[in-house]
């Protein structure tokens, strides 16, 4: 009986080391991360915004990306016109880079940006501006220098508020060579 009793047991663990080594767990199922790159990759992008009919800005620049929150990417060089009620071009700016971001619908232009007022005969170098197209204003928190061609003055401080045709400026902190009236 001790026989017939090892003989079912050996079989009952056989039968079941068999069933279980059957039993492998599958590996999980590798979790896919969802895609978060660029939906749209545009070249050569030409941005106009207008009022009432009248062009007041133009963007160019080589190269967009569109992500599917609408925020837009500018990866090399931004050129773009500020236009004078005449129609005419009064400022022009370059930066390296730039991006428009959807949610908060402004503009931000990075790396040496170089601002020409051509009415005012102004030029404003700083690393970074943003501009809010429905308040119409241009600003930073960078530091900013201001040559005026005319007068050889230099304004320099840390940051700027300002309208999109840089006509009137706000300098936060300043510093810099300039004359005062009467002197």
């Amino acid at each position: 009986m001790t026989g017939t009793f090892l003989r079912t047991l050996a079989l009952i663990t056989t039968v079941l080391s068999v069933g279980l080594a059957g039993c492998k767990e599958e590996p999980a199922a590798q979790k896919t991360k969802p895609y978060t790159g660029p939906l749209e990759e545009i070249n050569n992008v030409q941005v106009l915004y207008s009022e009432a009919g009248a062009l007041k800005v133009k963007m160019n620049t080589p190269l967009q990306y569109k992500y599917q929150s609408n925020d837009r990417v500018y990866p090399k060089t931004v050129n773009i016109e500020f236009y004078g009620p005449d129609r005419q071009v009064e400022t022009t700016l370059r930066a390296d880079s730039g991006r428009y971001v959807h949610a908060q619908n402004f503009y931000r232009v990075m790396g040496n940006v170089v601002v020409i007022n051509r009415k005012t005969n102004q030029e404003l170098y700083t690393p970074e501006l943003n501009w809010n197209p429905t308040t119409k204003k241009v600003y930073t928190e960078k530091a900013v220098k201001i040559l005026s061609k005319n007068t050889n003055e230099r304004l320099e401080g840390v940051g700027l508020d300002t309208d999109q045709t840089f006509s009137h400026y706000f300098i936060r902190k300043t510093s810099g060579i300039f004359r005062i009236a009467g002197q």
